[in-house]
């Protein structure tokens, strides 16, 4: 017997197999397992059903989610085999449930997919019927007559089909027989049947013993003893005023209500007519639930109904008098819902963070709603908060994708908190959230920024190496190492350099220094870009240009140009001595105003560190000449005096405009001479003045210069007595013409003279030309050359001046016109030629 039994169950696994097999290509898996399993039982391949790849469970997540608090099945990772958790209890399970089926989900995390497994628990015989009360008592009148039912109280046997409750048996007393009722579900409802009519005067109680059997193989069987005791004659029983009562009753109506009353007559007097209430207990549930009094017939609530779980429940009443005569109804009660449970949001899958170029419809979560209501109580609608940038879609059954609807941006969205909320059709609804908090993962897509266009900065020349000039600033709106910001600069040229030799920057900070000291005489502005790059794969960069501006500092004292220094002048073998910076030759006719000299400098400094201003710091005389503020003229203040010397010492301080004023000095030596005889005796005496100074060299140097000023004169008087000699013996072939304008010449002072012919050449009108500009680089000095040798200078008129001495067609000269004007200013007459 116990061979055939477990044949039929592998069998049955089998089946179950087979079928689950067929069902997994829909995407639903449905197996089937006898209640009673050891833990660890097998119930299916759910790797195989589903072709799932055993090495890669582990890798991408797999998690089994059951129904209700209890988890009955496990997923072996090493097999993929769905096995039984612990023992399972179909009667415990599902006692109300003809057909008990276990459902439970598979979720494949990496792929986010949801797999349905539906187990059915088959019963086996492993109940036997059983009784309520397994002592029963009934008390009958003797007068009963024969053919008298009275109803029994019923075995149970959670089992199903088969296994079930099947026949009832009745032995011990011929009295009575067993008859047995088939109830409008199919239930059997025992009734005692009186067979012969009793005396209890013969026997005064009657012990049965009713047995109950099931189906299985082998068969089960349940026994309750029953005692009737004979009574004295009692001849009418209490009768209901309803043969079954119905009622529908809320599953929220309070406990302690009540539900319905009972109502039985009896016509009998005394005690004999006195009703009493009781039910027959068909199972637990009644006797957990309702209560009826004894003697109002009230049946009353215990505790709380739920719809969700028990639908309908059915009593069977009795009213006893006091001679026990009875009488029986059905109550049917009908649990209506009650929109009494909310729905349950449970997130099932979900990804704690998504990168922000995550493509549309994107699943960052798997939730799954259950209502325990019905109707429209259960019936459940999800919505998302309005503004976030995903939806809800349906996926199986009771399960939503959560997706995303757009693109992210982490730098508008760096989370979210998503609440999904989820309300039935109840009225009023009843509600439940989830919250989903999800970080959006950062991606390289935004470039640094700086923060203004562009920089400039100005920077003090003559600053020291590795002063900091300025900060870039640059930021990214990324995150982490994409936002990590790296500045360099673009490498240029700098007046041939490398422009990397004159600045860098601090690529942390975006700091930039000055390498070496700035010249604004070489480098008045430097441009350069700076690039700013992120850390990101691959980076991102922007540039920015700088402009530094060399601003000029007062740090070149002016140079003079003209005189030269003594040491300069001594260089280029000038007759001058040792110790004389310049000589300048004035005649001592000179007006006040006149042109005597010139100081030239310049300054390498720009604007108004390049202004110079000249003044007389030393004079031999000091009224006697006067400096020009900006021009640096030396020009006579007044007429020369006899008393004056006739060697002038006159120092010249020039000075800039920068803070502090740095200056230079210039020494001129002017010789006043009224002729060329004067001229040369004024140097032999400072020849003779530079000789007496001590020291070897410094006599040779004096000897070698009075030597060569002799020689020099010597020459210069024999090119004129050879000069004169020429003129006179052309002037006597034109003593006609000269005789005419003989009385003209007589008013001509004899110095003017001097200039004709050889003579002349040491005569030359003394002028300078400068030109000063902003830019002292860029002023200069030109010195004009001397007056014709032809003519004797003039002032300037308007026009051509007329020559004093004119010449004849054959190249002798003329007379002049006696009545031609000759006058001639004290600046503009001719100067002593100068010695440097």
């Amino acid at each position: 017997m116990a061979g055939r039994r477990w044949g039929r169950r592998e069998r049955a696994l089998l089946w179950g197999v087979l079928v689950a097999a067929w069902e997994a290509a829909w995407g639903q898996l449905r197996y089937s397992v006898p209640e009673e399993m050891p833990k660890g039982s097998f119930v299916g391949d759910v790797a195989k059903d589903l072709a799932l790849d055993l090495t890669a469970l582990g890798e991408r997540g797999v998690r089994l989610v059951s129904e209700g608090r209890t988890q009955y099945f496990s997923l072996q990772g090493k097999t993929g085999h769905l096995v039984t958790a612990e023992r399972i209890d179909r009667e415990q399970l599902c006692r109300l449930v003809e057909k008990c089926v276990l459902r439970c989900e598979l979720i494949v995390e990496g792929e986010m997919t949801v797999h349905e497994i539906e187990v059915e628990i088959t019963d086996i015989n492993d109940n036997p019927p059983s009784f309520k009360e397994t002592d029963m008592e009934e008390r009958m009148s003797e007068t009963t007559p024969p053919g008298s039912r009275f109803l029994l109280a019923e075995a149970h046997d959670p089992d199903l089909g088969r296994n079930s409750l099947q026949s009832y048996e009745l032995s011990g007393d011929e009295h009575f027989s067993l008859a047995v009722q088939t109830g409008p579900g199919g239930d059997q409802r025992p009734e005692l049947v009186l067979a012969k009519a009793l005396d209890r005067e013969e026997a005064a109680f009657h012990e049965l013993v009713l047995r109950a059997s099931d189906g299985g193989e082998p068969a089960r069987t349940g026994t309750a003893r029953i005692r009737v005791a004979v009574l004295d004659a009692n001849d009418n029983a209490p009768v209901f005023s309803a043969a079954e009562y119905t009622v529908r009753v809320a599953e929220d109506v309070p406990v302690g209500s009540v539900l319905v009353t009972l109502t039985a007559t009896d016509a009998d007097e005394g005690i004999n007519g006195h009703v009493k209430y009781s039910l027959k207990k068909r199972a637990d549930t009644e006797s957990e639930f309702f209560q009826l009094d004894s003697e109002t017939g009230a049946i009353s609530l215990l505790r709380s109904l739920d719809f969700e779980e028990g639908v309908s429940y059915e009593l069977i009443a009795q009213a006893r008098d006091g001679g026990d005569l009875f009488d029986s109804a059905k109550v049917s009660i009908t649990v209506t819902d009650v929109n009494d449970n909310a729905p349950e949001l449970t997130i099932t899958s979900q990804l704690s963070e998504v990168s922000e170029d995550a493509p549309t419809g994107t699943v960052v979560a798997l939730l799954h709603v259950q209502d325990r209501d019905s109707g429209a109580n259960g019936q459940v609608r999800c919505s998302l908060d309005s503004g976030v940038p995903f939806r809800l879609e349906k996926s199986v059954q009771n399960y939503y994708r959560v997706e995303t609807s757009r693109e992210l941006d982490r730098e508008k969205v760096s989370e979210y908190n998503v609440t999904v909320r989820a309300a039935d059709g109840g009225s009023p609804a009843l509600r439940s959230s989830a919250v989903l908090a999800l970080r959006v993962l950062d991606v390289n897509d935004n470039a640094p920024v700086f923060s203004e266009e562009r920089y400039s900065a100005r920077v003090s020349e003559n600053n020291a190496a590795g002063a900091l000039v300025l900060r870039v600033r640059a930021s990214d709106a990324d995150w982490g190492e994409n936002a990590r910001v790296r500045y360099r600069l673009v490498e240029g040229r700098v007046r041939g350099a490398a422009l990397s030799s004159y600045v860098s920057v601090q690529a942390e900070t975006g700091a930039l220094y000055a390498l070496r000291s700035f010249d604004y005489e070489e480098v008045r502005e430097v441009g350069l870009w700076v690039v700013a790059e992120d850390g990101g794969a691959p980076a991102l960069s922007s540039n920015v240009s700088v402009r530094l501006e060399i601003v000029d500092e007062n740090d070149n004292a002016p140079q003079v140009l003209y005189p030269p220094p003594a040491s300069a002048s001594s260089s280029l073998g000038s007759l001058s001595p040792a110790g004389w910076p310049a000589v300048e030759l004035a005649p001592r006719w000179s007006e006040p105003g006149s042109l005597v000299a010139k100081v030239v400098a310049v300054d390498a400094d720009a604007g108004q560190n390049a202004w110079l201003s000249y003044e007389v710091w030393k004079a031999t005389e000091p009224g006697l000449f006067r400096v020009g503020l900006h021009s640096g003229e030396v020009r006579t203040a007044r007429f020369p005096l006899a008393r004056d010397a006739a060697r002038q010492s006159l120092v010249v301080v020039v000075k800039d405009h920068g803070r502090p004023a740095l200056s230079a000095t210039a020494t001129l030596t002017l010789v006043l001479a009224e002729s060329v005889a004067e001229l040369v005796s004024e140097l032999g005496s400072a020849a003779s003045a530079a000789a007496a100074a001590p020291g070897e060299a410094a006599g040779r140097l004096t000897r070698w210069l009075v030597v060569a000023v002799a020689a020099v004169s010597c020459l210069f008087l024999a090119f004129l007595l050879l000069l004169l000699t020429l003129r006179l013996r052309r002037w006597r072939r034109s003593q006609q013409l000269l005789a005419a304008g003989s009385g003209a010449l007589r008013g001509v002072p004899a110095s003017h003279f001097v200039g004709i012919d050889g003579v002349r050449a040491f005569l030359h009108s003394y002028s300078h030309e400068v030109s000063l500009t902003a830019d002292s680089r860029k002023s200069h000095l030109r010195l004009s050359p001397g007056s014709c040798c032809d003519t004797l200078p003039a002032r300037p008129p308007p026009d051509e001046p007329a020559p004093l001495l004119a010449e004849d067609p054959d190249g002798a000269p003329c007379p002049p016109d006696p009545t031609a004007p000759t006058p001639v200013s004290a600046s503009d007459r001719p100067l002593l030629p100068s010695l440097s």
